[in-house]
């Protein structure tokens, strides 16, 4: 029987995905089932109006069998059913259900004369009602069956008739019945099995879906990561190149200060010292104390800059800021990089645009195009002009253009430029991710919307607004 039911697609293999299942068969929409039994419970009580039609002496006998088999069995398994310890069990209380009574109808018929000639219409309204309200499976519909038409045929053998060959077309009727029944019970089951199965390899491929999807969130976060750390490694080595040269200026102008000090000391020393050598001494020294001023005050503007920038990029504070000032520190950095590729940068803001905002975000937003315009718009070393444009559009927006006279973007290329991971230059170790982390930025952390337009050796133009304040 198990391989049968096996090949008629009626069983599983695993004997833990056949107990889910006939948990979630015999379980599914517990409401609706019990709501049937109640019904059965009050038809198989109704249906003594038809004993009364059919043996009105016997009819008191046949209501009491009946309105016992409601109390003591239908309505007690119905209510039983309400409790959870008593779920795992549910088909067997089904079977209880579906069995006592559709016996005990061949008993009440006993009572009615002549009513087995009448006995077909009433197992097959069992028949009908089992087979169709309850979440009974083959196994459990064939036990039903093979008892409840047993007992039919056993006491109908001892009833009275007055036609007796309609005892066969009888059990023809029932048999039919039982049969269609049978197919029909399996048929339901098989598509709850497969529809079991299907759910089961639904939720399987969801979870590695998810489990897959986790993982590559991982990793673009660890690259999205490494993205902004090689951004801001960028930026370091532009600002070391560039603070090399005020300091290295500053460190040449000390040597020679010290050298002319010494002189003038060994002057004094030697009491040979004129005017003019006294005048001139202190000129020098007066010329090296200002380079010397100025070359250091320019290097602690680009580490007070640079340090300001690296903050706002490491750390998603929201605050208040001036955007020009804001963004002549954020060029302060950038700017060395740029003029050491030969490139020129324009900046024009106007004053008094204060934005309530996440500078970092906006740093990491403008630090990112400047970089992959400097890498992509500019190849074989050419050199151009990169410019900033900042306006109010009203009171409640600015917009920001930034533009490069580059090389351009193909047509195929313009509509994935935000996509995660697309690049053209992955063999020259870019990882896709510099547009995608701008995008980003703008449209969830900024809150604000961006637009691309570019041509074949016409440049490239990137549109942000903004909102002057985040929600």
């Amino acid at each position: 029987m198990h391989t049968l039911l096996l090949k008629l697609g009626l069983r599983f293999d695993d004997p833990h995905d056949e107990k889910r299942f006939v948990r979630q068969f015999t379980l599914d929409d517990l409401g609706r089932t019990q709501a049937a039994m109640v019904l059965g419970a009050f038809v198989y009580c109704s249906f003594s109006a038809m004993d009364w039609i059919l043996s009105p002496d016997a009819w008191a006998v046949a209501t009491a069998i009946r309105l016992g088999v409601a109390l003591l069995v239908l309505l007690p398994a119905t209510l039983l059913l309400t409790r959870p310890g008593a779920r795992p069990f549910a088909e067997r209380i089904y079977l209880v259900y579906c069995v006592v009574p559709g016996c005990m109808l061949s008993v009440i018929y006993v009572f009615l004369r002549p009513s087995f000639d009448h006995g077909a219409a009433g197992m097959i309204v069992v028949i009908l009602f089992v087979s169709t309200l309850l979440p009974l499976r083959v196994p459990s519909f064939a036990i039903f069956a093979v008892l409840t038409w047993t007992c039919f045929a056993l006491f109908e053998t001892i009833a009275t008739h007055d036609n007796p060959g309609l005892t066969l077309v009888n059990n023809a009727e029932i048999g039919a019945a039982y049969a269609l029944s049978l197919y029909g019970v399996g048929a339901r089951e098989f598509r709850a099995r497969r529809q079991f199965r299907t759910t089961q390899d639904l939720q399987v491929e969801t979870e590695r879906s998810e489990a897959a999807l986790a993982e590559l969130r991982a990793a673009q976060a660890h690259l999205v990561q490494a993205e902004k750390l090689a951004a801001l490694g960028q930026l370091v080595a532009g600002v070391a190149h560039e603070i090399n040269t005020p300091i290295g200026l500053a460190l040449t102008t000390s040597t020679a200060f010290d050298h002319h000090l010494g002189e003038l000391r060994r002057s004094v020393a030697a009491g040979q010292i004129s005017r003019s050598q006294l005048t001139r001494s202190v000129e020098q020294l007066s010329e090296g104390t200002r380079l010397i001023f100025s070359n250091l005050t320019r290097a602690a503007d680009l580490v007070q800059n640079f340090k300001q920038v690296a903050v706002d990029q490491a750390i998603e504070d929201r605050r208040r800021f001036d955007v020009r000032d804001w963004l002549v520190e954020l060029m302060s950095t950038l700017g060395p990089l740029l003029r050491r590729k030969g490139h020129e940068v324009r900046l024009a803001c106007a004053e008094g645009i204060v934005l309530d905002s996440y500078p970092g975000a906006l740093a990491q937003v403008v630090s990112n195009l400047a970089l992959n315009a400097v890498l992509h718009a500019y190849p074989d070393g050419r050199t151009g002009t990169l410019a900033i444009d900042v306006t109010r559009l009203d009171e409640a927006r600015i917009r920001i253009v930034f533009r490069d006279d580059g090389r351009g973007i193909p047509e195929e290329n313009r509509l994935r430029i935000f996509d995660p991971f697309f690049t053209t230059r992955r063999d020259k170790g870019s990882t896709g991710l510099g547009l995608h982390i701008v995008y980003n930025l703008v449209t969830s952390t900024l809150q604000g919307r961006i637009e691309l337009e570019s041509g074949e050796e016409q440049g490239t133009a990137v549109t942000i607004e903004l909102p002057v304040a985040v929600a």
